[in-house]
């Protein structure tokens, strides 16, 4: 079994971890925003996610011979350590069930509004519980002030996302009345094909996406137009909708993702001496798996429900219309891979430097944010103040994580 040591590679683990996890986001949101159903490319996502794990256990968690006291994963696999086991999976529910509802909260509050609340959330909760599980090895003189830059982060960015909402407000405003009541009906409209098109297996949105390419192609990103059709286009309609529930939504999720890394934690140091005496801990491959096998079981069974009970208007889908859409399946499946392989990344760093400090992947958002300005079009022809705030929350973000990382211990 492969052991991550020493603290300069825990640290590379955080970055590639960092790097892995700020992406796979965006990759949901392009193919949300390109008008696939979240539930059919979250259960894509799901599969490869698990895929990872698997990956992951059968090589590094079988590099090198197995001991009694660090057996390899299939060794463990035998082994009587069911208590660490329900620890590993209980982690795995409340990620699926953060990742699960961020995919809408992304299409509501947007990509980089989103990942920064979750994050911060996850970093002032998380980091604390772990910082008393692992014993303290990480220095509370510097954990805690990071832990407070991401506090700071999360309230620039409810900033940032009420001054960029009444910005996209004005632009609407300022197309004239009956082009912005024309293109607001044919964006409501429902879909002539409707739920036959989806039992063949056609997304519902792909013809709306078709009669909208070359008007699109003329509209600039940040303009009212470009909002309008973006809104025509997206599987999750947001014009009418509160942005009181993303930002719910994004909280909820938040206490859901501020949990796992504790779970993962508990599931293999055993800090309350759960397991049989002689029973070695659960290695950080055998948690990650089970982990992640209880995060796709949960993910399957929510989304199959939503396909037949959709929520905020989506429209209703069957099992068959998921396995016939092929509509940028590769790209769900590419972010499955990048989800898991960053979050093993993360839990690998962490057993080695301790997890309060692997927390600091949680700086995401600022790979989230580079891939929503580039892809997506976010703050483009903003107003001085939202540059003003995302140029703070960002900055904000780079001192949180430079902080986290520092704070770093070694496990003994």
């Amino acid at each position: 079994m492969y052991v991550v040591e020493s603290k300069g590679g825990a640290i590379a683990c955080m970055l590639f971890a960092l790097s892995f996890l700020g992406t796979w986001p965006a990759i949901l949101t392009l193919l949300e925003r390109r008008g696939r159903l979240p539930q059919h490319t979250y259960l894509d996502y799901s599969l490869t996610n698990l895929l990872a794990a698997i990956i992951i256990a059968l090589t590094f968690g079988e590099i090198g011979n197995s001991t009694p006291e660090k057996p390899n994963f299939l060794v463990q696999l035998s082994q009587d350590n069911w208590p660490s086991v329900l620890f590993a999976m209980v982690g795995g529910v409340v990620l699926s069930l953060g990742n699960l509802l961020t995919q809408y909260a992304w299409a509501l509050v947007g990509l980089s509004v989103t990942e920064v609340i979750t994050s911060s959330i996850t970093v002032v909760i998380g980091t604390t519980l772990n910082y008393f599980l692992d014993d303290r090895i990480n220095r509370a003189e510097i954990l805690f002030p990071g832990v407070g830059c991401f506090l700071i982060a999360v309230c620039l960015a409810s900033a940032v996302h009420s001054s960029n909402a009444a910005d996209n407000e004005a632009k609407l405003q300022s197309l004239s009345s009956d082009q912005r009541e024309r293109e607001l009906q044919i964006s409501t409209l429902p879909d002539k094909g409707g739920s036959d098109d989806l039992e063949d297996g056609h997304v519902s949105s792909e013809k709306a996406l078709e009669d909208s390419h070359v008007s699109s192609e003329k509209s600039k990103a940040g303009t009212g137009e470009f909002l309008v059709q973006l809104e025509k286009r997206r599987a999750i309609k947001v014009f009418g909708k509160s942005t009181s529930i993303g930002l719910a939504i994004c909280f909820f999720a938040g206490v859901c993702f501020s949990l796992f890394s504790p779970a993962f934690n508990l599931a293999t140091n055993d800090q309350w001496h759960t397991l049989k005496e002689g029973v070695p801990h659960l290695v950080v491959y055998t948690a990650f798996f089970y982990f992640s096998v209880s995060c796709f079981v949960l993910a399957i069974i929510l989304n199959i429900t939503l396909l037949y009970y959709p929520v905020l208007d989506l429209p209703r889908s069957t099992f068959k219309a998921y396995v016939n859409d092929w509509n940028g399946r590769g790209w769900a499946f590419l972010a499955g891979l990048l989800c898991g392989f960053g979050n093993g990344l993360q839990f690998m760093g962490g057993q080695a430097a301790g997890y309060a400090a692997a927390d600091a992947v949680q700086a995401l958002p600022l790979v989230s944010t580079f891939w929503g300005i580039l892809l997506f079009g976010e703050y483009r022809k903003s107003s001085r103040r939202t540059y003003i705030l995302l140029v703070s929350m960002l900055s904000m973000f780079i001192v949180a994580v430079a902080v986290l990382m520092s704070s770093s211990g070694h496990r003994k």
